[in-house]
């Protein structure tokens, strides 16, 4: 899969192998990984299967996570966009999440709704769909407010894993309604 999508300030770009050190850093950052269900990573071969489970996405689901790098410098800032979620979630399966992470350097300057708002175009503008969805743990504020920041609304509260989560949705229709 090529794909390339440009914002002001970002580049979003499919995984590559040359990524693997930056998620190494970014994912074994314990900032980073605070609200979510993981070990921290420990080493570059962790690196290097996730973007092997990423690319593997792409043929089959024709979508998968995308690499965000700075613009200007076309520093690696993390991973952001659209995901065909298999796994049950809040009653759900089989639907398109939209999640990002970014390395803490890059927090509070507007790059994670940049980012969202990028993938909400593509999904609903290219892909034509339906309905996205997305979950973020409930003291996660900050990741809370990109999401209604972007459009989304806050359904209810879940438990996943070891922790609640709020889902939120937003349909094709109130996203052209937004525009």
């Amino acid at each position: 899969m090529k794909f390339q999508v440009e914002t002001e300030r970002l580049i979003l770009r499919e995984f590559r192998e040359e990524d693997a050190s930056g998620l190494l850093r970014l994912n074994s950052n314990p900032e980073v990984i605070k609200y979510l269900h993981m070990e921290p990573y420990k080493n570059i071969e962790d690196g290097i299967k996730d973007v092997k489970w990423v690319t593997d996405q792409y043929p089959k689901n024709k979508i998968g996570r995308w690499i965000m790098l700075e613009k200007s410098t076309g520093e690696f800032m993390g991973w952001t966009g659209l995901k065909l979620e298999d796994m049950e979630m809040n009653g759900q399966q089989n639907f398109y999440d939209v999640g990002y992470r970014m390395l803490p350097e890059f927090w509070g300057k507007g790059y994670a709704t940049e980012s969202v708002l990028a993938s909400l175009k593509y999904g609903f503008e290219e892909m034509n769909l339906e309905k996205i969805n997305a979950a973020a743990h409930c003291e996660n504020l900050a990741s809370r407010r990109v999401l209604k920041k972007s459009g989304f609304k806050e359904l209810n509260s879940f438990d996943i894993f070891d922790f609640q989560a709020y889902w939120f949705e937003l349909t094709r229709e109130e996203y052209l309604a937004e525009k």
